[in-house]
């Protein structure tokens, strides 16, 4: 065999290795272009951000009507909250906020009265409100959960996660689908390869111009087409000479469901999250409004029982006139602090609520069609541009490889 026929059918055998190398890149491009750049990057219109950080919202949507429909309900979540065992957390912190704010009111209100006032009789105050509160804190507990749907916005507190932190749903999708975009590339590579000997063979008896950018085009599209039907495809398990065949992620479910809930719970549906969106965001207006009752009613029962020993201190009418000022600023006193006395019942409500555990045998138990949605929609939102993306990489590179090998 001369040089020049050696030479020849090298040539040929190289078609399917370029070929597969073709596969390999532009699946591992595309994958990059899902996720990659963050931020947008160039001139608008021109220019690219990654799929996934550019359709974040809509895509942080979609999860949040999957977790809110399937995986789990918030009210039953506040429903499980033991106010004794709430109370018995907090009432360090509340017996603080409880005599300052009383402080307060009397040296605001009453400063006479209240330097006037034996200690005894101070103490008689705290301790009657310090009495009270525990049931003050039942009711508001009660007024919470009963209102939390209307309090705490998921959708919102998604969302503002994800303005906040853009790289997360990056992690999210990359944690939960990682086997799946290691086969996208490894199947480009493997799929371009068999599709380079077809072309090979062609190539052999039939080789214009325009048959290697053609094959590129193809290598491209295909390569990205069949391993996304492949995550995806088919739903329920088809067995066959006793080997099972079902959709690579599908098949994943329980190893997803720990991922999928594990960054969940400990990136966006945190406890302190989930409280603070309820008190001090979403929640704010109607915790105010619940408050304002309840303190209200806090301030006229301790009012009946200690107006007898204060009698001598106070004229009666000027008591009255300024109970709504006392009320006011014990709303507002509590508003402020409240939030923060719950901290200490967030290890309580973390093992009660025990979110992780709880969403991810959701996700077990999830039919194929639902859990599908957990990985889908970074595929979804402008799937077609990958697959296009891919022909065209595909089409540049056979156009390089046909005057890499002809010319």
């Amino acid at each position: 065999m001369d040089n020049f026929t050696t030479s020849h059918i090298l040539l040929y055998i190289s078609i399917p290795l370029i070929s597969g190398f073709v596969g390999w890149f532009t699946n591992a491009a595309a994958i990059k272009m899902m996720f990659y750049p963050v931020q947008f990057w160039g001139i608008k219109p021109f220019g690219w951000q990654g799929i996934i950080p550019a359709k974040s919202l809509s895509i942080a949507s979609k999860a949040v009507e999957l977790i809110t429909s399937k995986l789990l309900k918030i009210e039953e979540q506040f429903a499980l909250l033991d106010p004794d065992i709430v109370n018995e957390e907090i009432k360090d912190s509340v017996s603080l906020v409880t005599r300052n704010a009383v402080d307060l009111v009397m040296r605001s209100e009453m400063p006479n009265v209240w330097e006037k006032a034996p200690l005894t009789v101070r103490e008689k105050i705290y301790e009657s409100i310090e009495q009270r509160v525990p049931k003050v804190t039942d009711r508001v507990l009660h007024d919470i959960g009963q209102n939390i749907r209307e309090m705490l916005d998921l959708k919102e507190l998604t969302l503002d996660t994800v303005v906040t932190h853009p790289d997360l749903l990056n992690t999210i999708f990359w944690k939960c689908g990682k086997d799946e975009f290691k086969f996208i590339e490894k199947s480009g590579l493997i799929f371009g390869f068999l599709f380079g000997l077809i072309q090979m063979v062609i190539a052999y008896f039939y080789n214009p111009w325009w048959l290697l950018p053609l094959f590129g085009i193809l290598t491209g599209y295909l390569t990205n087409w069949v391993a996304l039907k492949l995550i995806f495809q088919p739903k329920e398990p088809i067995y066959f000479f006793g080997m099972k065949f079902q959709g690579l992620f599908l098949q994943r479910q329980k190893t997803v469901a720990y991922e999928y809930a594990h960054l969940i719970t400990t990136r966006i549906l945190t406890i302190e999250r989930i409280f603070r969106y309820t008190l001090r965001n979403t929640g704010k207006d109607k915790l105010s409004e619940i408050f304002k009752h309840r303190i209200s009613e806090l301030v006229d029962e301790t009012y009946e029982e200690i107006k007898l020993p204060i009698s001598s201190f106070v004229d009666e009418k000027l008591t009255k006139k300024h109970l709504d000022i006392i009320k006011n600023i014990a709303h507002f006193t509590f508003m402020s602090e409240f939030h923060i006395c719950i901290r200490d019942a967030f290890p309580y409500a973390e093992k009660v609520f025990d979110l992780q555990n709880k969403i991810q045998q959701k996700i077990e138990d999830l039919p194929y069609d639902d859990f599908e949605g957990l990985l889908r929609p970074a595929f979804q939102e402008d799937e077609w541009i990958l697959i296009v993306v891919g022909a065209i990489l595909g089409g540049c590179a056979g156009i390089i490889q046909f005057f890499l090998l002809f010319y």
